[in-house]
């Protein structure tokens, strides 16, 4: 007969939990259970019935928690025989190499370790979650509101506090409603305050992930469709506005991060997406708010048209994450156009957001930016997978109201996260602000989604998610550029820049030519500047012709730090010196020079007469491609064309 008993595991680093379980379930579960609520890795931990170590309770599915005659009450010793195993099983998942490494910095030991998902520094706590930075500065923050006496209402001497000059808690709704303008949402870690400022100090704060998936397991029926019961049905799901948000305000260091991005649609017409490398910041502004500070945005490979936008796969990803962690920076949202022009002379735009004939973002958006807040989770003690809701940011560039172009920025709640994941949220057809929640298959259960809203007559009423509107699973946030300018990469101030990546249809393109043009710039003490370029740099680390790789992590270095000295040890190294002599040796050629001009939909330019090599075909030295008769520098990786024997 099953029997429900509760049962003590005592931890020397955790302390005592309890743990609820039948006496008919096996030890596997019943271990399962236990590294669920330690939060531990795989191996490195035991149980054992006795203080002393005897009774080693055995993972095993055959044996039931009553062969081990543990009863109601019982207590049972934990011991951590192998903690750096432990934490290596944890923090080993994603760990993949990219496929160039760079080598490590010279860092102060004392100083936390840079996350494995971008720049931002993440703190290990004791349970193992590895906390962004910016996190563990907000928890060791007061966040109290303090207020100067007030001479009207104060009756105490100088010393003293009333209701009326009281430090006021971070999440007071009547001062944040006070706020010009006033604040619609917590911030995160004014939530966690407001979750754990009651008596008892949040013990029992859980935050847990919404699944809408079954749970795997249950042995009393068949496997969908076969059957299901109240044990493995995922609950049904009531969607709220989500009163905080995870990220209070976003701003972009200067214009250029934004004008370099948006010169794609001036040029084309066509609407484009880029990924923010930035960092989060605390924000004054907000009670224990954050920020994401944008530094540079990279434009993966896609397909462009005026009214759609198609992400394709990006082989360089991994080796860009690489540069911006070296950088001290991470991806930290995603930003794409929805820009008509209205009237060019007068440089206006359409308006189609935000108005009340309009929608702020539909819901095929919607699902992206839950896919982007989905494979950049936030790292969070207080919940038992380690992981919830995300900082990953949404910018869109759209009109306004008066027709100017500005920016937007948003997050998904975390509601809409666990529907995008579980792949319960599709958009629908016709009406871009609905979504549609999908309904049982025999290939996959969903839960019933409800939201709430008022009938004509102004009653409360609930009503099935099918279609769904998604301004329930919004969150807005300003977006903007600060009174002073910040620059962490300064090559662009009042000169050429280097090409973006992907802009080859435009003759934008990255490669040797585009590197001597672009060095040309700039005299010889200004090699720092020269190479504080984010554009730049990631075409340095995924060239296979220029052969500085080895020595990227000095050069990444110099440009996080803004090191002179460092920076004139790169320039001595051989690897740059080569690339020097390859470029006091270039002279850029006819075609490429010609190819910047030519844009989509352009007359092709008539063929060249004269300049260059003539002559037969000549084989380049540095690639062995086969070039035509004519050329001074190489069709296949734009180096100069040698006077000397080919290769």
């Amino acid at each position: 007969m099953s029997k429900q008993i509760i049962i003590r595991v005592q931890s020397p680093d955790h302390g005592t939990k309890r743990i609820e379980i039948k006496t008919t379930e096996s030890i596997a579960s019943f271990l399962n259970k236990v590294q669920s609520l330690f939060e531990l890795g795989d191996t490195g931990w035991s149980v054992y019935a006795n203080r002393d170590g005897t009774g080693f309770i055995r993972n095993s599915r055959a044996k039931k928690v009553s062969d081990y005659k543990i009863k109601h009450g019982d207590m049972l010793y934990m011991t951590l025989e192998e903690r750096a195993n432990s934490a290596a099983s944890m923090g080993g998942e994603g760990s993949e190499a990219a496929s160039f490494t760079l080598p490590p910095p010279a860092t102060d030991p004392s100083k936390p370790s840079a996350s494995p998902s971008g720049g931002s520094q993440v703190i290990t706590t004791a349970n193992g979650v590895q906390e962004d930075e910016v996190d563990v500065l907000m928890t060791k923050q007061d966040g109290k509101i303090y207020r100067d006496r007030n001479e009207q209402l104060c009756r105490h001497g100088p010393k003293g506090k009333c209701l009326h000059c009281v430090p006021l808690e971070p999440y007071d709704e009547q001062f944040l409603k006070s706020c010009d303008p006033p604040i619609k949402f917590l911030s995160f870690h004014s939530y966690i305050r407001k979750l754990t400022g009651g008596v008892d100090r949040g013990k029992f704060v859980n935050l847990e992930n919404i699944s809408c998936k079954i749970k795997p397991g249950c042995k009393e029926h068949p496997p969908w469709p076969g059957g299901i019961c109240t044990k493995c049905q995922p609950n049904a799901v009531t969607l709220n506005r989500q009163t905080y948000r995870h990220v209070d305000y976003i701003m972009f260091e200067n214009p250029m991060v934004a004008d370099r991005f948006l010169n794609y649609w001036r040029r084309t017409g066509n609407q484009r997406i880029g990924i923010m490398y930035g960092r989060y910041e605390p924000h004054k502004d907000f009670p224990l708010g954050i920020k994401a500070t944008i530094a540079a945005i990279y434009e993966p490979p896609q397909s462009n048209a005026p009214n759609r936008i198609e992400l394709l796969p990006d082989p360089k990803e991994k080796q860009v994450s690489e540069v911006a962690k070296r950088l001290g920076l991470r991806p930290v949202g995603w930003i794409f156009t929805d820009l008509v022009a209205e009237d060019l002379s007068k440089g206006t735009v359409k308006n189609f957001r935000g108005n009340i004939d309009s929608h702020f973002l539909s819901a095929e958006e919607c699902i992206m930016a839950a896919d982007f807040q989905n494979k950049y989770p936030n790292p969070c003690k207080l919940s038992p997978e380690g992981h919830f809701g995300s900082k990953f940011v949404t910018v869109i560039a759209t009109g306004d109201n008066n027709n100017q172009i500005h920016f937007e920025g948003y997050q998904v709640s975390n509601q809409c996260m666990a529907l995008v994941k579980d792949d319960c949220l599709i958009p629908t057809k016709d009406v871009p602000e609905l979504g549609y929640v999908k309904e049982s298959s025999n290939e996959q259960y969903i839960p019933d989604v409800f939201y709430k809203g008022k009938d004509s007559y102004g009653n409360e009423v609930t009503h099935l998610a099918r279609p769904l509107p998604v301004e329930y699973l919004l969150v807005d946030m300003p977006a903007a550029f600060p009174s002073d300018f910040e620059y962490s990469f300064k090559s662009g101030e009042g000169r050429q820049t280097f090409p973006a990546e992907n802009r080859e249809h435009l003759g934008e393109t990255q490669d040797f030519n585009s590197l001597v043009q672009y060095m040309e710039q700039f005299s010889p003490n200004q090699f720092l500047v020269a190479i504080s370029d984010f554009h730049l740099l990631v075409f340095l680390s995924t060239s296979e012709i220029i052969p500085v790789r080895e020595k990227l992590g000095l050069l990444l270095d110099a440009v996080k730090n803004q090191d002179e000295e460092t920076a004139h040890q790169f320039k001595k190294t051989e690897e740059w010196a080569t690339v020097e002599e390859m470029m006091s040796a270039h002279a850029p050629s006819p075609t490429a020079s010609r190819q910047a001009y030519v844009g989509p939909g352009a007359a092709p330019l008539p063929p060249i007469s004269g300049g260059g090599t003539s002559g037969a075909m000549w084989t380049c030295n540095h690639c062995t491609f086969l070039n035509e008769p004519g050329l001074a520098a190489c069709e296949m990786c734009s180096l100069p064309h040698s006077s000397g024997p080919s290769a």
